[in-house]
């Protein structure tokens, strides 16, 4: 690709950026929160067949799912979970196919009084947009269609197959992205815009979603030695899960890309809940709890040291010993991932970043995960993690640089050109 098309291509992002930021204010606006993903992914459709793309938008069936790589427990109303798909295909073959995608679930906001300005409400200012998910990651999705178009607008078409891709459950099992590749679709390679700073995931952990469920003994508090306390139960597990973390970021100096880090693994008792009465004991208490594995870490080995962890806790409780808490799986089940098998592809995109950036990209070594597992790990096609720069990601305030959105546009409009293949229109 000469540098005149690439300049092309380059204005193109330019002029369209603000219609970009537009598109990106009204899908933020949208509170996609887990379970409540369709109006998103009624956008999302909407958008690809105004653009001319074939569009599959189905309803996930889990059964279809649960046996496959990877598959996280589903514990909600799954009834209207839908992933959509919109492909181009090209009449002529010349380039490498592609996959472009992007998840549109958030996280919840938390509580409103603590933001700046509402969540759903996307504010720009002082060169950021503000807003839930603005940063993780619909920006970034946003971005990724809008390369397209400027392709288009600078009088181009790609000469390769490119499957642009809206899914959901990222942020709780995967099974969206998962729900992908059991309907069949492949490409040479992934692309997933998440905000990595301007910088490549080299390396990411997998994660474990699990619940303690601890029961207690109630009594009136004023004789509340002769009870048991679920919370302070829980507590007690709590500390015990702690050390096992600490136990797990020892195994990881011998990793090669997470030995560089201080604290990759990093467990979180992330919900409880318990009681019925602040002067009853309460009888029983339950926490969702979020740990990290590393690449290479096998999740039914990491399942079993956790139930290991936790019955060894047991017994040194003077209630839990004769009442074991439960273990529920709740999530997540998520081996790490690491980007092998690439050159190509990143050779592509070390083009296109040159261009825009100047330099070489940077690698990644990443605490959370990605949807790159999944085409990774379960099929082999490479899958690259770039994005832009933000900040407050499920915190409040959550925001995207506009700058960085921009140049990450361009880096991804060129990749494409130069993975695919390009041609007069």
């Amino acid at each position: 690709m000469d540098a005149e098309t690439q300049q092309r291509i380059l204005d193109a992002v330019d002029a369209g950026f603000e219609a970009q930021l537009a598109t990106t204010r009204d899908f933020v606006a949208i509170p996609s929160t887990r379970g409540a993903e369709g109006p998103c992914q009624d956008m999302i459709g909407d958008l690809l067949r105004a653009r001319g793309y074939e569009v599959d938008d189905w309803h996930i069936n889990v059964d279809d799912l649960k046996d496959l790589r990877g598959f996280g427990t589903i514990e909600h109303d799954f009834s209207r979970a839908r992933t959509v798909v919109g492909t181009y295909r090209s009449s002529t073959e010349a380039g490498k196919s592609l996959i472009l995608q992007g998840h549109c679930d958030v996280v919840p906001a938390g509580p409103l009084e603590l933001w700046d300005t509402p969540p759903f409400s996307p504010v720009i200012k002082d060169g950021k947009m503000f807003g839930r998910g603005a940063c993780d990651m619909k920006s970034g999705t946003i971005g990724a269609l809008y390369a397209l178009d400027a392709i288009k607008a600078a009088g181009l078409k790609p000469t390769a197959r490119i499957h642009f891709q809206s899914v959901i459950e990222e942020e709780s099992t995967g099974v969206g992205a998962l729900s992908t590749l059991q309907r069949g679709y492949r490409a040479d390679a992934c692309f997933i815009p998440e905000p990595t700073g301007g910088k490549m995931v080299r390396a990411q952990v997998g994660v474990i979603w699990f619940r303690l469920r601890v029961k207690g003994h109630p009594v009136h508090v004023a004789h509340a030695g002769s009870g048991a306390n679920a919370i302070m139960a829980a507590y007690h597990l709590i500390q015990a899960v702690q050390k096992l973390e600490i136990e797990w970021n020892e195994r990881a100096k011998a990793d090669r890309h997470f030995k560089t880090l201080n604290h990759p693994i990093n467990f979180n008792p992330g919900i409880i809940k318990g009681g019925d009465w602040a002067s009853s004991v309460p009888a029983w208490c339950d926490v969702d709890c979020r740990i990290a594995v590393l690449p290479g870490w096998s999740i039914a080995d990491h399942q079993k040291e956790i139930l290991a962890c936790i019955a060894a806790a047991s017994r040194n409780h003077r209630f839990l010993a004769n009442n074991p808490p439960e273990v529920e799986w709740s999530g997540f089940l998520s081996e790490g991932y690491e980007l092998t098998n690439s050159a190509a592809s990143e050779a592509a995109f070390g083009k296109a970043f040159n261009k825009v950036y100047g330099g070489a990209v940077e690698d990644l070594v990443f605490t959370a995960l990605t949807d790159t597992r999944f085409y990774g790990l379960n099929h082999g096609i490479p899958s690259l993690c770039f994005g832009a720069s933000g900040g407050e990601m499920h915190g409040f305030n959550e925001f995207v640089d506009l700058e960085s959105l921009k140049k990450t546009t361009k880096a991804m409009a060129l990749f494409i050109a130069e993975w695919c293949g390009v041609e007069r229109a």
